[in-house]
């Protein structure tokens, strides 16, 4: 029988900030349900064994979950020797947690310690004998057939099929398991706090580069799609007639105005570009 782990986390819900199920995570352990009859299937949660949100996977057909019971710290000891007992053929995980750090480190981190392979961006894996067909997204919704060897551990990207709803009922009935981190063999003592001089805060939304439209047909329009690379310098300090002076030789560069030089700023009035 095949064996396959999924990692699930704690997501949060993007309007009310509530604790819910993480939408990648839940898509990795679709994948997982959507597998042959003879696969046992090892879900698998670092964290409190309390969180009510746990039960949102239950409801989706899980009939137990297993809870290394980490209030916090990094966990990657603790799932690292878990996963070493349970031997899984194939590991599945989100690419990145909702919650933390949401680095996307942890299951590379996993694959080094238990010596496997990993493929990320997976949106559909199928069991053949030894080894597993894995379907890869690619960017601009490109997809690449690969042949993994067991084990392997696979990331699931946002193009992966959608979860399935999560039945009131069967959150009810499923079970957790908690397991406490100081039982796990290979792993000593506790697991280690969070650094006292980390500090959270919301992501800052990077500006994108300003470009210049070319005209013509669809077809010269693709044509003239080019990576765009970051450049420039920052300024800082500038008084307003500088920084209007700065502003306007960019978009001259850049093509986005006419040439000419621009009014002065100091008297009010500013020349626009077309």
């Amino acid at each position: 029988m095949l064996d396959v782990a999924v990692l699930l986390s704690v997501g949060r819900h993007p309007a009310s900030g509530r604790a819910v199920r993480a939408e990648l995570d839940a898509r990795a352990l679709e994948l997982a349900l959507g597998l042959a009859d003879g696969a046992r299937i090892h879900a698998i949660h670092a964290g409190d064994p309390g969180e009510l949100a746990l039960r949102d996977y239950l409801g989706m057909g899980l009939a137990e979950l297993t809870v290394l019971a980490a209030r916090d710290g990094d966990v990657a000891d603790a799932l690292a020797a878990h996963l070493a007992r349970l031997r899984p053929a194939v590991v599945l995980a989100g690419s990145r947690a909702e919650r933390g750090e949401a680095s996307g480190m942890l299951p590379y981190r996993l694959a080094h310690r238990l010596g496997s392979q990993l493929i990320a961006n997976a949106v559909s894996v199928t069991p053949l004998g030894a080894g597993a067909r894995v379907i890869q997204a690619l960017p601009r919704g490109g997809r690449r057939a690969l042949q993994a060897a067991l084990p392997v551990m696979l990331t699931v990207d946002r193009a992966a099929p959608a979860a399935r709803m999560s039945a009131y009922g069967a959150a009810r009935l499923g079970r957790i398991r908690a397991i406490a981190v100081e039982s796990i063999e290979g792993v000593a003592g506790t697991v280690p706090a969070v650094p006292a001089d980390w500090r959270e805060r919301p992501a800052r939304v990077r500006p994108r580069r300003l470009r210049t439209m070319v005209q013509g047909s669809a077809s010269e329009r693709l044509r003239s799609i080019q990576p765009v690379h970051a450049s420039g310098a920052r300024l800082l300090d500038l008084d307003p007639p500088q920084a209007a002076r700065a502003i306007w030789q960019y978009l001259l560069d850049e093509g986005l105005a006419e040439a000419g030089p621009p009014s002065d700023p100091e008297s009010g009035s500013v020349r626009r570009g077309v």
